[in-house]
């Protein structure tokens, strides 16, 4: 995977026969006593090597655009206006910088049913962001948030409930834990596999060295533990990338065993 573009809110990857574009939405700032050690405790100390913005920890949060030339996909999609954070929200101005015309996107891959990844379906002034979107790919189990704000696009929810297909090179993989329906996309090139994620690491300064380490929102500590677990074991073969939503935008990176724990290698500087 090669860095071929990069502006304030984007990067562009050439991934083979593929196209990836991280898509920078902001970030959020969480009091590092969400952390949690194995036995759902707030942990005693930080790490040295886990850096604070004043008493917070600092949360990238990225969405990723993936197409072929003809067909394409976005994962996640931001926060949008919901939480009235300025620092959020930006994913517009991402796909508007990276060259992206929204009306071309008809599919859109949902990681997880919390706000900073399926709200920006929904523009701030409360049209739909894609107005071609057919299909919204979301795990079975989160398909309750399409209420409210969200609920005209009910009638194109395509839950997943076991690994599927969503078209030639993306497969959805169901990784519950963070939430029931928490799903990974995996995506195929002649370069190698990529696997976005959502909320399977939070703070990658931490959770890469002790993948034990988990967060206090996790709806099933353990369940999230083990998922993340065996996605770090997968993304050690050759050839394997991740693109997280809560890496350091970019967020694309390759990872490699490090004693007990792993080690993360960003392919781009970060933005911002």
């Amino acid at each position: 995977m090669r860095l071929i573009s990069s502006g304030r809110h984007h990067a562009t990857f050439d991934f083979g026969d593929l196209r990836v574009v991280s898509l920078r939405d902001g970030y959020i700032d969480m009091p590092p006593t969400r952390l949690r050690d194995e036995d759902g405790h707030t942990l005693d100390e930080l790490p040295d090597a886990v850096p604070l913005a004043g008493d917070n920890l600092r949360l990238s949060v990225n969405a990723f655009f993936v197409t072929d030339g003809t067909r394409s996909v976005l994962i996640d999609t931001g926060a949008s206006n919901v939480w009235h954070d300025p620092t959020m929200g930006l994913i517009y101005d991402a796909l508007d910088e990276a060259g992206i015309d929204r009306a071309q996107i008809t599919d859109v891959a949902i990681t997880h049913r919390h706000e900073d990844h399926v709200s920006g379906l929904i523009a701030p002034d409360g049209s739909e962001a894609f107005s071609e979107l057919e299909r919204v790919w979301i795990g079975a189990a989160d398909t309750s948030v399409f209420t409210g704000r969200l609920a005209p696009l009910r009638d194109r929810v395509v839950p997943v409930s076991e690994k599927i297909a969503i078209n030639d090179w993306t497969t959805a993989v169901p990784t519950p834990g963070h939430t029931p329906g928490h799903t990974v996309y995996e995506v195929r090139s002649s370069a190698g596999r990529l696997l976005a994620w959502g909320d399977t690491v939070h703070v990658p300064t931490l959770q890469f060295d002790q993948p034990k380490v988990s967060w206090e929102l996790d709806g099933d500590q353990p369940q999230a533990r083990a998922a993340r677990a065996a996605l770090l074991e997968q993304l050690t073969r050759p050839n394997h990338f991740v693109a997280g939503a809560h890496l350091d935008s970019p967020g694309i990176a390759r990872v490699a065993p490090s004693g007990d724990g792993f080690t993360l290698e960003y392919l781009a500087p970060a933005i911002g």
